[in-house]
């Protein structure tokens, strides 16, 4: 499965980001064959509105079928839920440490978003 990281930058010691929509990219994680790539967000870094959608879209089209962040509004979480990628929120440490966290299954999922709209 691939998972989607939120991340300040392409590093797996980096922290999770915790914002999910305006996040500066994604880590892509394949917990089947250990690889990973940076996925740039700058677009919807500073987007007036549609951050959220954009982004779950961008994570969608990786083929990643979980995201891990720290927090996700209302949109986004809609976007993610339709193309049905779970979200794991609350997620903090590194990426590296998020990662092991969701492979030992220590993470839940959210069943909604868990703040509102243009949160920053």
């Amino acid at each position: 499965m691939k998972i989607a990281i939120t991340a300040t930058g392409n590093s797996l010691q980096g922290p999770v980001e915790q914002r999910f929509g305006r996040a500066p990219g994604f880590i892509i994680y394949d917990t089947e064959t250990k690889e990973s790539k940076y996925v740039d967000n700058k677009q919807n870094l500073n987007a007036m509105q549609g951050a959220g959608i954009q982004s779950g879209r961008a994570v969608a089209d990786q083929g990643a079928g979980a995201v891990l962040t720290g927090h996700v509004g209302p949109k986004a979480f809609a976007t993610l839920d339709a193309a049905k990628i779970k979200v794991y929120s609350n997620v903090t440490g590194t990426i590296e440490e998020a990662i092991k966290k969701f492979e030992a299954g220590e993470l839940e999922h959210t069943g909604s978003a868990d703040v509102e709209g243009h949160w920053m």
